[in-house]
């Protein structure tokens, strides 16, 4: 699973993306600046592994991870190939889920001036802006397809009419200027599968990002409120976060970060919550396992099973699952010890049919 950050230019893309996975992307003051997108793993910062470590011994704590991608900016035209436009698209299309970036700050410390492409700041016009675009893009695509699907439906197979149903259902959504993810694309059980197969960009989650100023670290101010009231309307997400002090954050050592963050007032790198919250976006929950070597968490869809669960960590423990022995994170705080637990009762016997849950600690048994 993999998240893209879009925006326009200029609005800070490859500092957050340098802040998030230290990577050293090129970041410069011009559109365009990142062409091909960069691509980096994310560890999701994780007290529970702690938590863990306090009562069991052990050589590493291995955070789980989520994969980034830092794609082109975008301008308006995008959708027809204008800028990096064609590059964009594909790009977004290959991520399971959007981050997108807005500016929110309107200069740099120092007073140095950045450059906007519609040379004043405007968050909700910004997001406007590339929603429009995403949302011309998929209109393009389902006229494309649905001629395709009036030939096929001539067949009279199920899956033509199907395909040509749903394609009827998105148009006129799209062609209103409204995400595809709006769209009622009825109960048929192989509806979500013929609409996944189009790969269209607005049906993608989505949450937007506040790159904020230096003395507006919590997002107050009037563009990021504007944005978060924008986001709350929507059911969605919106964290302040600023790329600089992030970036700059990303390469102290432990404690110049510590001084860092307690000069501006933070518990934590905005970071960290921007992790959580794409995880969260994303639908991914965590396990653990922990043992003498190491303490681990894993990343699973919510919803998954046992064996699904065991796969993630390697394909043979889920062919071979037998079952799973399983207890929680709060079991752990209460009893101190995994030899408690189980002499407390708590330690459960779960089969293939059990449906882990966020803070599960596994061992999983198999045969092959």
């Amino acid at each position: 699973m993999e998240a893209g950050i879009v925006g326009l230019p200029n609005v800070g893309k490859s500092t957050l993306f340098n802040a998030l996975t230290a990577a050293g992307a090129h970041a410069a003051n011009y559109p365009f600046a990142t062409i091909e997108p960069n691509i980096g793993v994310v560890a999701i910062p994780d007290p529970r592994l702690a938590i863990l470590n306090d009562h069991i011994e052990t050589q590493k704590l291995i955070p789980t991870s989520l994969k980034i991608v830092d794609i082109a900016g975008l301008v308006r035209g995008a959708s027809t190939g204008e800028g990096l436009g064609n590059k964009f698209l594909s790009h977004v299309r290959e991520t399971d889920a959007i981050i997108q970036l807005v500016r929110c700050f309107e200069e740099a410390p120092g007073g140095e001036e950045i450059t906007h492409v519609d040379g004043t700041i405007d968050p909700l016009r910004d997001i406007e802006t590339v929603e429009i675009e995403l949302v011309l893009a998929d209109l393009q695509t389902v006229e494309s397809a649905l001629d395709k699907a009036k030939r096929a439906a001539r067949s009279r197979e199920d899956e033509a009419i199907l395909r040509l149903a749903l394609l009827e259902k998105l148009h006129p959504v799209l062609a209103e200027g409204r995400p595809a993810r709006e769209a009622d694309i009825g109960s048929d059980p192989r509806s979500p599968g013929v609409l996944k197969g189009l790969g269209l960009i607005t049906t993608k989650k989505q949450m937007f990002v506040m790159n904020v100023s230096d003395d507006d670290t919590q997002g107050e101010g009037a563009m990021a409120t504007s944005v978060r009231e924008l986001a709350e309307e929507r059911g969605s997400q919106a964290v302040p976060v600023c790329a600089r002090i992030e970036e700059e954050l990303s390469e102290l050592d432990e404690a110049d970060r510590v001084e860092m963050l307690a000069d501006y007032g933070m518990n934590e790198p905005a970071l960290a919550k921007l992790a959580r919250a794409t995880y969260q976006l994303l639908g991914l929950q965590s396990f653990y396992t922990a043992g003498e070597k190491e303490i681990r968490a894993w990343t699973v869809a919510r919803g998954a099973t046992a064996p699904e669960a065991a796969g993630v960590i390697h394909t043979d423990f889920q062919r071979g699952f037998i079952r799973a022995e399983i207890y929680s994170i709060a079991d752990m705080e209460q009893y101190k010890s995994e030899k408690a637990i189980r002499e407390a009762g708590k330690l459960r016997i779960e089969g293939k049919d059990y449906i882990m849950q966020d803070a599960d600690v596994c061992h999983f048994l198999f045969n092959v």
